[in-house]
């Protein structure tokens, strides 16, 4: 049980779970809020901002928190669910604080802020006590350099300036182990500099990753704020389809002009596919399944399908093709299924199992059809061939439920569709 004097890390509160009385599950702390005060006097703490089911964020006050030990939340009470808006009075610790540059009162040096810590009050109230720093301003010539120390809040001076070229590298430690969906959620509810700070900070593969989660107008806004050698990188980073969701909601000659900066390999699937029209087989595809000869064995799918970076839906399946490879691979000869693959020795080969019962889709095929066309075969994936019988990529399910929800879709998850008061386990 937190008692007086109990101090807590805020960064070590970062996405721990929050549970009811009865034991149950609430969701994850995404932030801290606490209030700055005048004339140097400590922020106190108001509550958590903690996720729940639909990624929805709430609020939740200091005063309904019975314990932060044991690296979990209990709380008291009843929850409003009620979608967290941050006030012009409250500061979020883990996204606006963290990587701040502020001032050592004592040498008048300059300090990057790398944990902020709260303890409780005599009258059971939360209060920011503490904040550990590196001395001088971390740069990228500098990460990890110069001491570290541990001060009390009236030591250090300039939390309220504002900060135009805020680094992000501890609120990226902080969020680390994260999803690339849950990272997406996390920068779709920063400001719109902090979103720019973070984009910069991350690596180019988590960049793509997270982009490719992100509503719309997120991902023009980051990829906007790049520089444009940078942007193209990232754009190479991402899924082919993914990339040309994105290019297709920039205007025209900023995407050719990031088409022109990426790698002529890279670059043609992409081109490809801006070429169909958006809700047909050829607009919805991947131009990156996994494909093989007829003369490989089962062995050698089932180690092509346990690669970590294939999605669940394209490794579902293998497709089996005459050379060359790669989209638009040579004549397409069918499909075979992970379960057949399971069932079947090691050393056969997969031209042997091939399903070539099903018609692939032309990639002129409406949305409308290739919704029927997999619903009416249980599959999560369907081949998309062109007149030649090639292969030119695989149309997955998931793509096909992006364009059959609302375009805002991403954007409503994030913030799970309003603001009802209901009440879980309050108000704010």
């Amino acid at each position: 049980m937190a008692g007086p004097g109990t101090r807590v890390f805020i960064s070590h509160l970062s996405a721990i779970a929050v549970f009811d009385p009865n034991g149950d599950q609430v969701g994850r702390v995404r932030d801290v809020v606490v209030s700055l005060r005048l004339g140097g006097r400590p922020p106190r703490v108001l509550g958590l901002v903690v996720e729940v089911v639909g990624r929805r964020r709430i609020f939740l006050p200091m005063t309904r928190v019975t314990s932060l030990e044991s690296g979990q939340v209990l709380t008291t009470g009843l929850i409003n669910l009620r979608r967290f808006e941050q006030r012009p009075s409250e500061t979020l610790v883990l996204a606006e604080l963290l990587d701040r540059t502020v001032t050592w009162t004592k040498t008048g040096e300059d300090v990057t802020v790398l944990d902020v810590g709260m303890v409780q009050t005599r009258l059971r109230e939360w209060e920011v006590s503490k904040v550990f720093v590196q001395v001088g301003r971390a740069t990228r010539l500098r990460k990890g350099k110069g001491e570290r120390l541990t001060l009390d809040w009236q030591d250090v001076t300039g939390f309220a300036l504002p900060e135009q070229d805020q680094g992000a590298a501890n609120l990226l430690a902080t969020f680390e182990q994260l999803r690339p969906a849950d990272l997406a959620s996390v920068m779709h509810h920063l400001s719109a500099k902090r979103r720019a700070e973070v984009a910069a900070a991350l690596p180019d593969e988590r960049l793509a990753d997270v982009l490719e989660e992100l509503p719309e107008d997120d991902q023009v806004e980051i990829i906007g704020k790049l520089q444009e050698e940078r942007a193209a990188d990232v754009l190479e980073a991402m899924d082919p389809d993914d990339a040309a969701d994105l290019l297709s909601e920039l205007p025209g000659d900023e995407a050719e002009r990031l088409l022109g900066l990426m790698e002529p390999e890279e670059a043609a699937p992409v081109r490809r596919l801006l070429s169909y029209e958006e809700d047909t087989a050829g607009g919805l595809m991947t131009t990156e399944p996994i494909v093989l000869e007829p003369d490989a064995t089962v062995a050698e799918a089932l180690a092509r399908i346990r690669i970590r970076d294939h999605k669940p839906a394209l490794a579902a399946q293998v497709y089996v093709c005459r050379p060359p490879n790669e989209t638009p691979t040579g004549k397409y000869l069918g499909a075979v299924h992970f379960q057949r693959l399971l069932r079947e020795p090691p050393y056969v080969l997969v031209g042997e199992l091939v399903d070539d019962d099903l018609d692939a889709l032309p990639p002129d095929t409406p949305l409308s059809l290739v919704t029927s066309y997999l619903a009416t075969y249980n599959l999560v994936a369907a081949p998309v061939v062109d007149e030649a019988d090639h292969l030119l990529g695989a149309v997955t399910v998931d793509d096909v439920l992006d364009h059959l929800l609302p375009e805002d879709w991403r954007d409503a998850a994030l913030h799970n569709g309003g603001d009802d008061g209901e009440e879980l386990h309050g108000g704010r």
